[in-house]
């Protein structure tokens, strides 16, 4: 199940910040790269974004004849992003470092309950609405929950670079 994977995902991220000090979670590979720290704020950030969609279109049937466009539906039947780095928004560049590691595995696990809680009213809901994502057109409720499960994986490419550069310059 779809949901499944989004909560195994999520622990994979919270179960890997404690491999890190709290100071490693700061370095940045260059002056305008993320952190780890910006880059787990940077998930949930985006994933509250989703789940705020979720609750509307299991709440609405505005929108429910618009369709996704072909890049997310390529995605969606692939179940994953394209391996290539996708430049984000410019508000990007301002995400804040975390106060610390346990306020990232807090929140993460404040995602994980509020997801599941909204995957049962998903399966409860009457409604088929979608909202408007800024690149890929509507998506539905169950689009969304993939979109962020999606996301964390495509992330994890990201984070690997972030660790390779941490073991070569924090040794």
């Amino acid at each position: 199940m779809l949901i499944d994977d989004f909560n195994h995902i999520v622990d994979s991220w919270i179960n890997g910040l404690e491999r890190y000090h709290f100071t490693q979670l700061y370095i940045k590979p260059s002056p305008d790269g993320w952190s780890l720290g910006q880059l787990y704020r940077h998930l949930i950030d985006d994933t509250n974004f989703y789940m705020d969609q979720i609750r509307i279109c299991i709440s609405t049937n505005d929108h429910a004849d618009e369709d996704a466009s072909p890049a997310a539906k390529n995605m969606f039947s692939n179940n994953e992003f394209p391996d290539e780095r996708i430049e984000g928004a410019p508000s990007n560049s301002s995400i804040p470092q975390p106060a610390s590691k346990e306020q990232l595995s807090g929140s993460l696990e404040k995602i994980k309950n509020e997801m599941n809680r909204l995957a049962t009213l998903m399966a409860a809901s009457k409604y088929k609405g979608k909202t408007k994502h800024p690149g890929l057109n509507y998506l539905n409720a169950h689009e969304w929950l993939q979109f962020a499960e999606m996301h964390f994986r495509h992330h994890l490419r990201q984070k690997k670079r972030l660790d390779e550069f941490l073991k070569m310059n924090t040794q």
